[in-house]
């Protein structure tokens, strides 16, 4: 099969973000119906904690990536668009930490909700099923032309 070569994404546009913004609600919200079925206040507690969690990535691993960097004052790229610049940008390489920050809290947000989704079968198979859709479409349509590389993912050809 003859692949073409893809050109990389210098930019995000705003369609780019509301994408990705709907891939992501998908598992997200399968979520919080399991929890809310269930408890209110656990909701609750799940989606401060997200919001936490995705500010802690925020800080460690975008103010590295070259759209947070291009941005002048609010960042323009497929997960946050709009949202100030609230942390100093960093050139160079991923620390140690901010590689396992990059790691970890992922893993956290998509195990926490697990509970509640093992007592409803049906919406635990809607969240694997979402989070792989969002996963396998992010490595095919953005990891391939990342200009992020220093991204863990980054599959961009150099």
């Amino acid at each position: 099969m003859n692949e073409q070569k893809t050109e990389l994404k210098k930019r995000h546009n705003f369609l780019d973000f509301l994408y990705w913004n709907l891939v992501v609600s998908v598992p997200f919200i399968t979520a919080c119906i399991a929890i809310a079925k269930d408890s209110t206040l656990w909701l609750l507690v799940y989606i401060i904690t997200c919001i936490l969690l995705i500010m802690v990535i925020y800080k460690f691993y975008c103010t590295h990536c070259p759209h947070y960097i291009q941005s002048p004052k609010n960042t323009k790229c497929m997960f946050f668009w709009g949202v100030p610049k609230f942390f100093k940008e960093k050139s160079g390489p991923l620390s140690l930490l901010e590689k396992t920050v990059a790691l970890l809290i992922p893993i956290v947000i998509l195990l926490l909700p697990l509970y509640y989704l093992l007592l409803q079968p049906g919406l635990l198979v809607i969240y694997f099923l979402s989070v792989i859709v969002l996963c396998t479409t992010l490595r095919r349509y953005e990891c391939k032309r990342c200009i992020y590389t220093q991204c863990l993912v980054n599959c961009a050809e150099k």
